[in-house]
């Protein structure tokens, strides 16, 4: 099994840790650790609330499927990106909340039906930051309530022309093409997720 072997040799050791910066909401730390040779090394990341994306499903037994998506402006690539829908927890929030809030935040959607697909570490070189990737369908529209500052365009697709967007390079943001992953075999029928009905 891939996550059955033994990592004690592959460890770091903290040392010492020192924050550099503390921002509106993101954190940069400066560990100093020893490496497994015992050597001395420096590791600076950025520590992040931790985050869910929701991939929206528009189902329909005469129509293949399509999912709920978005573009938004990336000021740190100076691009606009195709995405789902995701965001930050605030404190005190189940990631299933999380979930629903930005659905609803950002879309105007609400879920009828929820499922956990898994969690997923998008940049583990330089942050602490996890994104729980969670499933929506049953939708019902309504307006969005987009925070002040926050501009963002709502579309759906067929969910096999975003699969071979990502294939292709078209979609690059990193949640998104990872939930592809998850998307091609639901719609293969070779992985099912555990639906409940949203509370």
């Amino acid at each position: 099994m891939i996550s059955s072997r033994e990592d004690a040799h592959l460890r770091e050791e903290l040392v010492s840790s020192g924050e550099v910066l503390q921002g509106s909401f993101l954190k940069v730390l400066r560990d100093s650790v020893v490496l497994p040779d015992g050597k001395a090394a420096t590791r600076e990341y950025v520590v992040h609330p931790g985050a869910v994306m929701v991939i929206p499903l528009l189902e329909g037994s005469d129509a293949p499927t399509r999912v709920v998506l978005e573009r938004q402006y990336r000021y740190p690539v100076q691009r606009v990106m195709i995405e789902f829908p995701a965001g930050k927890l605030d404190s005190g929030e189940t990631t299933l909340e999380c979930a629903q809030r930005e659905l609803f935040e950002e879309t105007g959607y609400r879920a009828g039906q929820w499922a956990k697909a898994g969690v997923i570490h998008p940049v583990i070189a330089y942050s602490t930051e996890f994104i729980e990737v969670w499933f929506a369908r049953d939708l019902v529209p309504g307006p969005s309530q987009l925070d002040s500052g926050e501009f963002l365009e709502v579309f759906d697709a067929p969910a096999v022309e975003l699969i071979t967007a990502c294939l292709e390079g078209q979609v690059t943001d990193a949640k998104t093409v990872a939930a592809a992953l998850w998307l091609q075999h639901y719609m293969a029928g070779t992985w099912s997720p555990a639906w409940h009905t949203a509370v």
